[in-house]
C-alpha cells in the first residue's frame, strides 16, 4: 500500500472515497448532504457509526466514521475507526482512499502518532486474502493507496509517523498472509525460507538449523515433537544488529500444523490449527518492520518450527525426553507441544545474554476461557519487564493482562519420573504452561505472551476481517522502538 501525506483543503481532494474520522457531536462542514443528515439526528458520530454520502465535489463519496466521545479518544479508537474506513473502502471496491481526522477526533495525539495509527488501521481494515482462490468475475480490489490529509503545520511530524506506520503495516500484512497459508504450504522449511528472504532483503544475519544440526545442538524436546512427522523441523535464528549492548530476544512458537499428536484433537475446527504458527509469524513480521525502520537496538529472533502429527514414530504419553537445558520432561499430553519446542528455544537464548526475552505462542486453550478474544495472557519473571510489555501493548492496541506465577503453581508440574512434566491438567492451564517455560529461563528477564485467544478471529468484526490478526507485530514494534529511543 502506497501512502502520502497531503495538506490540501478537503473540498479540493479528488478521490473515489474521502473518509473523515469524527468525534461524537462534532461534525466538520464538508458537504451539504452531511449537514442535513446531522441536523435530522440521523448521524451522531458514535463509536463505529458510519455514514456514506455521494458528494457533489471532487470526492465521489464521503464516509464519516465515528470515534466516540472526544474526551475518550485514544490511539486504539483512531486506529479502529481508520480500519473501519478501509474495510468499507474495500467493500466498495475503491483502490484509493483519502482520510482526514477532524480536530476534535484527535484527542491528545500528536501528528506523528496520529499518522502512524491511521496507517496501521487502514492496513488492518483493508486486508483480504485471495491468493488461493480462483479469481471471481467481479473481484473487489485491495486498498492500494492512502492519502492522509493533515494540517500544513503538522506535515513534517506526520511524515515521521507515516514512516513508522508504513513499516508496521508492512510487517503486519506480511504476518497475516503467512498466518493464512495452509499447512501443506507453510511447512517448517517454508518458514525458514521466509526468514532467509527477509535477511537478504534487509541485510541481517540468519542461521537455519536442520534436523541433524538440531540433534547435534541437543534440542531433544523440539525433536520429540517433530518425530511424528515426515516434515523435518527447523530452528531459525535471526540477528538484527542495529545498536550496541545486549539484545532483546523475541521467540515465536512455530507449529505449522498441530493435530495434537497421539493426544489427538477433535476433528471439529482442526483446520484452524494452521494458526498454531502465529507466534513465529509475528516474529518474522517484526523483523520485516525492523528491516524497514532500522532502529538503534540489537534484536534476536528465535523460531522453533515443526509439525505435530500422530504416527508410528510419534512421541507418546509417558515418554521422557531430555531438553536442551538438560532437564528431563515427562510427556503427559502430546498436545502440550508448544511449551516443548519453546523450552529449547529459551535455553538456546542464553548464549546471547539477552537484556530481555519475550515469547509469543498460541499456547493454551485455557487463556481463551480466562480472557476471551480481547486480551493476551501475560506472565513472566520480572515485574519491570512485565510493566514495559503491558505498556507497549496498550500503545499497540494489543492489550495484555497479567496472570500470577506464584510458587504454589509449580506443584502442578511435579513428575514422579522426570524433572518436570509437560502438563498440569485442566486447572490453571495457562499458568501451568508458563510455569513450565519458566523452568527453562536461566539468567535473564522474560515475559511469556499467550496469544491463543487473540491470534485469529472466527467471525467478521466492524474493523476486522475474519481470520488472522497478526497479534504481536505492533506490540513487539512498540516495545523495541521505545527501548531504542525512537
Amino acid at each position: 500500500m502506497k501512502t502520502l501525506t497531503s495538506t490540501k483543503p478537503l473540498p479540493s481532494i479528488e478521490t473515489p472515497l474521502l473518509a473523515l474520522l469524527v468525534a461524537q457531536g462534532s461534525i466538520p462542514n464538508v458537504e451539504a448532504s452531511l449537514e442535513r443528515a446531522i441536523a435530522s439526528g440521523d448521524y451522531k458520530g458514535k463509536k463505529d457509526e458510519t455514514l456514506l454520502v455521494y458528494g457533489g465535489g471532487k470526492a465521489q463519496r464521503i464516509l464519516l466514521v465515528g470515534v466516540g466521545k472526544a474526551a475518550e479518544v485514544t490511539r486504539s479508537s483512531v486506529r479502529r475507526a481508520a480500519a473501519i474506513a478501509a474495510k468499507r473502502a474495500r467493500g466498495l471496491g475503491t483502490k484509493a482512499l483519502a482520510l482526514a481526522v477532524a480536530k476534535e477526533a484527535r484527542g491528545g495525539l500528536g501528528a506523528a502518532e496520529l499518522a502512524q495509527v491511521v496507517i496501521e488501521g487502514v492496513a488492518q481494515g483493508g486486508w483480504q486474502f485471495t491468493e488461493l482462490k480462483k479469481q471471481p468475475e467481479d473481484p473487489k480490489p485491495e486498498v492500494e493507496s492512502l492519502e492522509l490529509v493533515v494540517e500544513s503545520a503538522d506535515k513534517e511530524e506526520a511524515e515521521a509517523g507515516r514512516r513508522i506506520g508504513d513499516a508496521v503495516a508492512a510487517g503486519y500484512l506480511f504476518t497475516r498472509n503467512l498466518q493464512m497459508q495452509p499447512g501443506n504450504v507453510a511447512t517448517p522449511s517454508y518458514l525458514a525460507e521466509q526468514a532467509k528472504q527477509l535477511a537478504a532483503a534487509h541485510g541481517f544475519k540468519v542461521t537455519i538449523l536442520d534436523k541433524a544440526q538440531i540433534k547435534k545442538e541437543g534440542m531433544g524436546a523440539l525433536l520429540a515433537v517433530a518425530q511424528g512427522s515426515a516434515e523435518e523441523p527447523r530452528f531459525i535464528v535471526m540477528e538484527y544488529a542495529g545498536g550496541s549492548g545486549a539484545p532483546v530476544v523475541l521467540i515465536g512458537k512455530g507449529v505449522t500444523f498441530d493435530s495434537g499428536g497421539i493426544s489427538i484433537k477433535p476433528a471439529l475446527n482442526m483446520e484452524d490449527m494452521k494458526f498454531d504458527k502465529s507466534g513465529a509469524t509475528a516474529v518474522l513480521g517484526t523483523f520485516e518492520t525492523l528491516g524497514r525502520l532500522k532502529p538503534k537496538i540489537n534484536v534476536v529472533g528465535l523460531i522453533p518450527a515443526t509439525e505435530n502429527l500422530p504416527s508410528g514414530t510419534a512421541i507418546k504419553p509417558g515418554d521422557v525426553v531430555k531438553s536442551h537445558l538438560g532437564k528431563t520432561i515427562e510427556i503427559i499430553n502430546t498436545d502440550a507441544e508448544g511449551r516443548l519446542i519453546l523450552c529449547d528455544a529459551l535455553s538456546y537464548a542464553r548464549r546471547f545474554k539477552p537484556a530481555a526475552a519475550i515469547d509469543a505462542a498460541t499456547l493454551t486453550g485455557a487463556v481463551v476461557i480466562a480472557l476471551g478474544h480481547h486480551a493476551i495472557g501475560m506472565l513472566g519473571n520480572d515485574e519491570a519487564l512485565l510493566a514495559e510489555v503491558r505498556d507497549a501493548g496498550e500503545r499497540a492496541g494489543e492489550r495484555c493482562w497479567p496472570l500470577p506465577l506464584w510458587d504454589d503453581y509449580r506443584d502442578l508440574l511435579k513428575s514422579d519420573v522426570a524433572d518436570v512434566k509437560n502438563s498440569g491438567g485442566r486447572a490453571a492451564g495457562t499458568i501451568a504452561g508458563a510455569w513450565f517455560l519458566r523452568e527453562f529461563v536461566d539468567g535473564f528477564p522474560w515475559v511469556h505472551l499467550d496469544i491463543a485467544g487473540t491470534a485469529y478471529l472466527e467471525g467478521e468484526g466492524a474493523s476486522h476481517a475474519k481470520g488472522p490478526t497478526a497479534i504481536g507485530v505492533r506490540l513487539f514494534t512498540e516495545f523495541l522502538l521505545k527501548r531504542a529511543g525512537t
